[in-house]
This record gives structure tokens, sequence and C-alpha cells, in this order.
């Protein structure tokens, strides 16, 4: 047979090496066809549900087990985009499936990198940086600590039974070139700086302040923020240690007015009629605004008594480019489908 394709003008090394080189580009194939299996997507969108309910059961396990599962979706349909020739024929449903990668790579990323946390922050205190709580992505690189702002107060209206309406808070914030500028802010409308989304929450109250002084020591002021009102109305009480001093100070906030009325429209103001119960070890003293005590290691004032807020943080880069990618995703879908129901024309 070989002489007679010699004879035929053929070139048979030049056809074994065509053939040699077909199974060279056909072992790739098959390996981005066997990625891109069916098969193999049911079991890392199985994969996804396990992660899904480890995360939601195991706090400290919110990650991983759902970012590699995505990201090994993102892998499995970009598999198929690459071996379906359905794909490279039809525009919008490429872009459709471009999108869907686009967005389980952006759920991932943002697993990786987001910060969600807890602040309280005292009226006319500024926040610099510090969280109550933090969670937060292996990856997250923000600039938290750069962020300023500052409490100016607050209004919520109470409705009977202590149904809670609209939280406005007034603030000031530091724009990246040094500015202060004014913004009011709720629960659903956020202070915003440099991607962190600060929201204001249920959790405000009391907060005592104080200036203390060391003896040859800088005088210090501060505030300890009592336990979130009127949630917690008969626990007003909590310990502190003054900075640099040993002395462990229990401070309880006794109030003799009810502040807001849990029969009637009301809402959130600072008591008038109070009494601020200071205990060091078996010595109980009550105070009033201007009033000191000495703790050995130095002097306590009590300056007065102002409001504290508690904000939820949040922060996600890939958010707006999550909306991006659902929103081409969604207008391709739909012309795709408009162009299968054009191609032919409708029965009247």
């Amino acid at each position: 047979m070989r002489e007679d394709l010699a004879k035929d003008g053929i070139d048979i090394g030049g056809v074994a090496g065509a053939l040699g080189g077909a199974r060279r580009e056909a072992a790739p194939m098959r390996l981005l066809r066997s990625v891109a299996s069916l098969k193999v997507t049911l079991v890392l969108i199985a994969m996804l549900a396990v992660g899904l309910v480890i995360a939601f059961r195991f706090e400290h396990s919110r990650i991983w087990p759902m970012v590699v599962p995505l990201a090994l979706l993102s892998l499995n349909l970009m598999a198929a985009i690459a071996t379906n020739a359905v794909f490279r024929r039809q525009m919008p449903l490429l872009v459709f499936h471009l999108c869907l990668v686009a967005v389980l790579l952006l759920v991932s990323a943002g697993r990786l990198t987001y910060l969600k946390g807890f602040a309280g922050v005292t009226d006319g205190a500024v926040f610099d940086g510090e969280l109550a709580v933090r969670e937060q992505g292996p990856w997250h690189r923000g600039a938290l600590d750069e962020v300023r702002f500052a409490s100016s107060g607050f209004t919520i209206d109470y409705a009977p039974g202590w149904q809670r309406g609209a939280t406005r808070n007034q603030v000031l914030w530091q724009t990246p070139d040094g500015r202060w500028e004014k913004a009011e802010i709720g629960d659903q409308d956020p202070l915003v700086i440099r991607g962190y989304r600060f929201y204001t929450t249920f959790n405000k109250g009391f907060a005592p302040t104080f200036h203390w002084q060391q003896p040859g020591g800088p005088e210090l002021y501060g505030s300890v923020q009592l336990p979130s009102y009127p949630l917690n109305e008969y626990s007003q009480a909590v310990e502190w240690i003054p900075p640099g001093s040993d002395v462990a100070v229990w401070v309880m906030l006794d109030i003799d007015e009810i502040v807001i009325d849990p029969d009637d429209f009301a809402h959130f103001r600072l008591p008038n009629d109070y009494t601020l119960v200071v205990r060091v070890g078996d010595e109980r003293t009550e105070m009033r605004p201007g009033d000191a005590i000495a703790l050995g290691d130095g002097t306590l004032t009590f300056d007065g008594l102002r409001s504290w807020m508690g904000y939820r943080v949040f922060y996600d880069w890939t958010l707006p480019w999550l909306l991006a990618a659902c929103t081409v995703g969604v207008l391709s879908l739909g012309a795709h489908f408009w162009q299968k129901f054009t191609a032919k024309p409708w029965d009247a």
C-alpha cells in the first residue's frame, strides 16, 4: 500500500506527521471537554452546596468552602465556552456566558477581600479605624486605618411599644485631601469612605465621659459606652480600666425618669434626671458632672453624659462590577431569545 501511495505522489511521512499532530492537538481538547463536562458541573454544584452549609454552620469556615467551588465552576464554564462552537456562532449567548464567568470570579474575589464589622462611636469623638468586631477575607488590603469621621448627634423616633423609626445621624467625615464634609446617614443610607460603608444600627446608648489625670502624665479625655438603650434599660453598667491604670472601675447609670415611654410616641434623648454610680473595690461613689474621685494612681473626673451610635461596617469592592456583569448578562440573554423568537414569523 505504501508503494501505491508513493506512486500517487503522496508524501507518506507528511501524512504521518499530520496525523501525529492531530493526535497531539486532540489531547488538550479532550482535557478541555472533560473539564467542560456536565457531570463535572453537577459535582461542583454539589460541592458549592456543601460549602454553603459549612459556611452557614461554622463561623470560621466561611471563605474557602465557597471560594474553591466557585473558582472551579468558572473554569468549568470557561472550558465549555472554549469547546462549544455554538457560543462562537451566537454572540449574545457568548456574552451571557462570559458574564456568568465574571460573576463567579467576582463573587470569589469578594469573599477573599471583603470586610464587615461593628464600631461604636461617641458623639463628638472621631472614629480612628478600630473595630470592636471584625470579620474579613484573607486578602483584604483596605485602608480602614485612614478613615476618619465623627458623629454629630442623631435623632430616632419611637412609636408605642418601642417601635423604632428611621435613624437620622449627622456626621462629619474627612475627605482624602483633608477637608471635612457634612452628611446625614441612616440604616439604609450609608456613609461611604474609601469603599467602606457605615450604616447606623439599633445599637446605641449613653456614654459617660471622663478626663483622667495621672501624676506627671498628660490629661486624657474619653468615654465609656454603656450597653445599648432601651434594649438594656435595666442593665446600664460596665466595668473598665482607665488608660495606664491598674484599677478596675465599675460605673452604672442610675436613671430616675422615663426616657422613652413605651406607651406613647417618643424620641431618643439623653436623660435629665440621673446619677452616675462609680464603684472601685468596696468604695461606692455617686457622681454628677464635675465631680472627681482619686483612684490611687490618678484622678478621674466625670465630665457629663453623651450618646453613642453603633455602626455596621461593610466593604466589598466587587459590588458595582457584579451589578454591571449581571446587567450585561440579562441584556445579552434577552437579545439571544429575541433573535430566536424573531427568526421565524409568529403565527397570527
